[in-house]
């Protein structure tokens, strides 16, 4: 009987996609739970099981040609096998020794003696590899696989043969033979999920599935890949335009467009600068949706330094000026106190109330029936943070929060205009993909009068020299940040440094000048003393963690040395060096490497070419990747099978597309 005729007969016919594993012949429950911690459930999960890479069996070398260093595929029968012990048997070596008629070659697994029961003499078996040397010819730990003669064989030689990732307990070969033997049976099951890809010229699903795992030439697997890509990303899409949709047809808007600036000019006549013409533009932007027909849902970007805080007081005033509460959440306590203050500098001259809700202390009452600016952390969550007209919500630094967080505090309100700011600026991958139902403003223009950051990157060896270079600075009037990665506990062998090991030596070198220290696990009132001190000189130097990250403004500070650069990813460390050049003064921000790696100290050289913080957003995209880079659990972003956002851009921009006029044009 044919093998196809087997199958049919000993399971029924209506094994579709969505079904469980086992539903297929062979699949029992014991392959079924060790499928399932390779995240494959159902059919379809089989299927979309993508390989890891590829070998091109056909061609394989012989051994006589292998050449030291060389990775190859090699095929040959077992002549001789068996388990070394030494050491009183407490470590072994297992050695396969093949011959393909050329030569022979050496295989060795250590402490792996379980291997010697995989293998037999005179068995033909495929190895893949690299060749550590000649004479004789030898690899340590080298992929195999045993040919057999079978309906399968088709799978697995002389092809492009697909290698998956395993769990202990599956072999490569069957769960080879089972991608095989699944889409020759199913083939005429699986379905087209979206025409209009194949329409806008994308490979049919079942083709690219099929191409994906047993491609004839490897160019057809980035075609599979994209089209894999495109659907996920299509799906995505549609998800979060859908929720746009949803908002325009049921919310109505608050109009919080503003009361003749009742409350604006004065507040901007206060500054002692003008707005530049970015901030005008997206305060035209946000005015715009906070007087139309659905509530705003605008996401800020801007690079450090391109004051999103006073466009947000702005805001805030529109709402405030129609009678409307506004609400800033941030993500730390210390970044909630910085801004309550100086929102309370600005806006208490105009009679505006500001109040301040953080974790361990009382909420603030204003007093006053008047509309007001609550600002806080976590704790604007809570059932006690209830204010009776909530116009607008602010968010800073989104992406430390979760999405939940974010929409548990619109529900604060009926539905309150929401803008999200961020100043860790977002590639825009994943800025279509996270941020994909929001309308987005850029503010892309500095002040003028801020002065020219330079930066260096600087090895251990160099560290008296820019120790020097500080005490010159702070001799000229200025004021200096040194950066730790952690607080304590450091690690001297792999020359990482904590702040309270190193703040006695840091003291000593900068003699006679006064040196603060901040981070977040001070109490609060003790860290804004500190705070305080330094913004009036009367601490010349501050010693912290990266929690000055965000929101410290000291225009006088003009040197950042931050120890252990390697540690901290590009896009926190351009933040952190926001923190100096903020006033006319020339600044010199310095990168401390821990490490003398080329990887490293060229990852850092990043800094030192880009002042343009989305430049060095979609760097620190293509080296950490999207997960690492905005935290996966709280990003709210899918684990993309097939998509890459450090890639995929016109992938994204297409998907976009597709689900705006799919749904009728919302989201545009």
């Amino acid at each position: 009987m044919h093998y196809a005729q087997a199958v049919d007969s000993a399971k029924p016919a209506t094994c579709i996609l969505n079904q469980p594993v086992t539903c297929l012949w062979g699949v029992g429950a014991e392959r079924a739970e060790l499928l399932g911690k390779l995240g494959i459930q159902t059919v379809e999960d089989l299927l979309l099981h993508r390989p890891r890479r590829y070998e091109d069996r056909r061609q394989t070398v012989p051994i006589g040609t292998l050449q030291p260093g060389q990775t190859a595929l090699v095929r040959g029968r077992v002549v001789v096998h068996g388990v070394k012990y030494y050491q009183r048997r407490s470590k072994s070596v297992y050695e396969l020794i093949l011959e393909d008629g050329s030569g022979r070659l050496y295989c060795h697994w250590w402490n792996l003696p379980f291997m010697e029961k995989y293998f037999r003499v005179g068995d033909e078996v495929i190895v893949f590899g690299a060749v550590r040397h000649l004479r004789p010819a030898t690899m340590d730990h080298p992929e195999t696989e045993v040919l057999e003669a079978d309906e399968e064989a088709g799978a697995h030689f002389e092809r492009i043969t697909p290698v998956y990732p395993l769990t202990e307990g599956l072999t490569q070969r069957w769960l080879r033979g089972l991608v095989w033997r699944t889409l020759r049976q199913l083939a005429h099951q699986i379905s087209e999920t979206h025409p209009e890809l194949v329409q806008a010229g994308y490979l049919p699903r079942g083709e690219a599935l099929n191409r994906l795992h047993f491609p004839a030439e490897m160019e057809e697997v980035e075609r599979a890949r994209r089209r894999l890509a495109m659907e996920e990303l299509l799906e995505l899409q549609l998800r979060l335009q859908s929720r746009r949709l949803k908002l325009q047809e049921r919310a109505r808007p608050l109009p919080c467009g503003g009361d003749n600036n009742r409350l604006i000019k004065p507040f901007l006549a206060r500054l002692a600068f003008k707005l530049t013409q970015a901030q005008t533009r997206v305060l035209r932007e946000i005015r715009q949706d906070m007087s139309g027909k659905c509530p705003m849902r605008r996401l800020l970007q801007g690079d450090v330094g391109t004051g999103k805080t006073v466009v947000a007081a702005c805001a805030a005033l529109m709402a405030l000026e129609s009678g409307y509460d506004a609400a800033l959440m941030a993500p730390t306590t210390l970044l909630a106190e910085q801004h309550y203050q100086t929102f309370r500098q600005w806006l208490a001259p105009l009679g505006v109330p500001v109040v301040l809700h953080i974790s361990g202390r009382p909420a603030e009452v204003a007093g006053t029936a008047s509309p007001q600016l609550a600002i806080g952390t976590h704790a604007l969550l809570t059932e006690d943070f209830a204010p009776p007209r909530l116009g607008l919500v602010i968010i800073d630094e989104q992406h430390k929060f979760g999405v939940a967080q974010r929409e548990a505090l619109v529900r604060k309100g009926r539905y309150p205009h929401l803008l999200i700011m961020t100043a860790t600026p977002i590639p825009r991958t994943l800025g279509l993909t996270l941020y994909g139902d929001l309308d987005v403003s850029v503010l892309d223009e500095r002040p003028v009068g801020r002065g020219h950051i330079r930066t260096f990157v600087r090895t251990p060896d160099k560290a008296p020299k820019v120790w020097e270079f500080v005490r010159q600075q702070l001799e000229a009037g200025r004021q200096a940040y040194v950066v730790y990665p952690r607080l304590e506990e450091g690690d001297s062998e792999n020359g990482l440094k904590a702040l309270l090991e190193e703040g006695e030596q840091v003291r000593r070198l900068l003699q006679p000048w006064r040196v603060g220290v901040a981070h977040g696990r001070m109490p609060a009132a003790e860290r804004e003393r500190v705070m305080a001190d330094f913004r009036a000189n009367r601490t010349q130097v501050l010693l912290a963690t990266s929690v000055i990250e965000v929101g410290v403004d000291v225009p006088n500070a003009t040197v950042m040395v931050v120890e252990n650069a390697e540690r901290f990813g590009l896009a926190q460390l351009h933040q952190l060096r926001g923190r100096i050049g903020r006033g006319a003064h020339a600044s010199y921000c310095i990168l401390l490497a821990g490490t003398k790696t080329p990887e490293a100290l060229e990852r850092l050289e990043t800094l030192v070419k880009h002042e343009d913080g989305f430049a060095i957003a979609e760097e620190d995209l293509r080296l950490r990747g999207p997960g690492e880079l905005t935290g996966q659990a709280q990003s709210g972003l899918p684990d993309f099978r097939f998509a890459d956002l450090r890639r995929d851009l016109s992938l994204v921009e297409a998907a976009r597309e597709l689900a705006r006029r799919q749904l009728g044009g919302g989201g545009a």
